[in-house]
């Protein structure tokens, strides 16, 4: 009886102690807040306030006043940036899983069932600043299944979980090609073509059935539940985004026409690196999220010189452009490092930080949430030694919804 009863109070003496951490306000007080928002703000000799996982507010110390009884953290010259957001990676779920090559299509395979909660690259992940991934099969086969928009901290699957369903992966070029004996470009791309059709048209049966039921004109279950294609409504009612592994112009050009053009899907072009960047006028005309990386230069031969393949596409008007590492092919912690190789080739620092940050996390349809610090939003950031574009300076602190994940003080990884 006494040992239950000592239980039970533990228990109850942790779950108070979460509940007061959840509502307790903190102060962090820093040399430089960039906040990633649209007006391009930064504060100076500044302070953020948060309660749990949400920011309640931010600005110069000197005009932000902090609530009485809340704790004050005191990061002295450090920076805080918003928490890194990554469109490619591998590393959030068991790489023994990354990629069922069962068929050259695999419509319902889904990542969400691999994710590994704090694993040692996760780790070296938030000691890099890096705070949501979104985790996708590998490039393997042409639809390779379902991602899922993941922090990198969390002791649970649940805690970890931003979205199920992130996002469909295709993947338009390169691996798939390899598939068993190999496939050429023409099937590959008649059978995606004719995976989609099949589920865009039991959606559009779905989608019909229920505005007759709503109207008064119809009844019952309607057309039978097919839990392969179910999970393409999402994506057709655009709750979800193809991010789709494609680069070269050629490839790149089939993917904005068939599946932006054709099906209406919302498309994230992802690595889109080599000459991809001469579909630029295409990209600005359609608004397409593009995120370039790992590989972030190209050896142009019609003019004799190396180009810096996200510079490229700035250049020529995109604005909705972001970095990515494919990690592990990258390390996901040398995030910071892909967008310090685009800036050696042209590409401009603010510009690249926001490709780290308020580009990626709207790409997911996430950026009322994260990708910048702005109040109401969740509390991911880093703390950095300066900026994050300069490969000097080093994150030292790390939050992951409100919670410190990395501390270099007590452990310190690079």
């Amino acid at each position: 009886m006494r040992s239950s009863t000592l239980l039970c109070a533990l228990v109850l003496g942790l779950l108070a102690s979460g509940l007061a951490s959840a509502n307790e306000v903190v102060a962090i007080k820093a040399a430089k807040i960039v906040t990633m928002d649209d007006k391009d703000t930064v504060f100076n000799d500044a302070v953020l306030i948060m309660k749990g996982n949400k920011i309640l507010a931010l600005g110069e110390a000197a005009t932000t006043k902090i609530p009485a009884g809340a704790r004050v953290v005191d990061l002295g010259e450090r920076w805080l940036v918003p928490g890194f957001v990554d469109c490619h990676d591998h590393i959030a779920g068991s790489l023994r899983d990354l990629n069922d090559g069962v068929y050259l299509t695999n419509p319902g395979l889904r990542t969400v069932d691999t994710l590994d909660p704090e694993n040692e690259n996760l780790k070296n992940a938030v000691a890099g600043g890096v705070t949501t991934v979104l985790l996708i099969p590998g490039s393997g086969n042409n639809m390779s299944g379902f991602g899922t928009i993941s922090r990198t901290a969390g002791r649970t699957v649940a805690d970890m979980t931003v979205r199920a369903t992130g996002s469909l992966k295709i993947a338009q070029a390169g691996n798939p090609e390899r598939y068993w004996f190999g496939v050429g470009r023409s099937y590959m791309n008649y059978n995606l073509r004719q995976t989609l059709t099949k589920a865009k048209n039991y959606h559009e049966a779905h989608t019909r059935h229920e505005a007759a039921v709503k109207a008064g004109k119809a009844r019952g279950a309607g057309p039978a539940k097919n839990l392969v294609w179910e999970g393409f409504r999402g994506l057709f009612r655009k709750e979800f985004p193809a991010s789709v592994h494609t680069q070269m112009y050629q490839v790149l050009a089939k993917t904005i026409r068939m599946l932006h053009d054709s099906f209406g899907i919302k498309v994230v072009l992802d690595h889109s690196t080599f000459d991809a960047y001469k579909n630029a006028p295409q990209i600005v005309e359609k608004q397409i999220d593009t995120i370039v990386g790992p590989r972030q230069y190209f050896f142009d031969r019609t003019e004799r010189r190396i180009v810096g393949c996200a510079q490229m596409y700035y250049q020529q008007g995109v604005r909705k452009l972001g970095i990515n590492t494919d990690a592990p092919v990258v390390l996901q912690e040398e995030l910071t490092l892909q967008a310090t190789i685009g800036c050696r080739l042209g590409l401009d620092r603010y510009v690249a930080l926001k490709g780290l940050t308020i580009v990626p996390a709207r790409a997911l349809g996430l950026g009322d949430r994260i990708g910048s610090l702005e109040v109401g939003k969740e509390a991911d950031f880093g703390a950095w030694s300066g900026d994050p574009i300069d490969p000097r300076s080093t994150c030292h602190k790390t939050w992951v919804q409100g919670r410190k994940v990395y501390d270099s003080s007590k452990k310190r990884r690079f």
